[in-house]
């Protein structure tokens, strides 16, 4: 399996499948609603404009790199002003 993906089981993810430290995390003025991308999925949503530059943070969790998780599905990925991934 892929680790940028999950196995589709048929079934429509909710919101009661989203572990409460993911949902903490948000940004404010992004919400998670119904994947416009995979229909099965939840996918970040910006409930307004989010101008340029808009920093967020800090964020809850333990910093990891890919290889050390199975799956990445509820993981962001952080950059710097350099564009350099953190």
């Amino acid at each position: 399996m892929n680790q940028n993906t999950t196995e589709s089981t048929g079934s429509v993810e909710t919101l009661a499948d989203v572990p409460e430290h993911v949902l903490r995390g948000l940004p404010e003025d992004v919400k998670l609603f119904p994947s416009a991308v995979d229909k099965t999925r939840l996918g970040v949503w910006a409930t307004k404009s989010i101008l340029k530059g808009k920093k967020f943070g800090p964020f809850v969790g333990d910093k990891k790199k890919r290889s050390q998780v199975k799956s990445n599905v509820y993981m962001w990925e952080c950059a710097s002003s350099l564009n350099k991934i953190q």
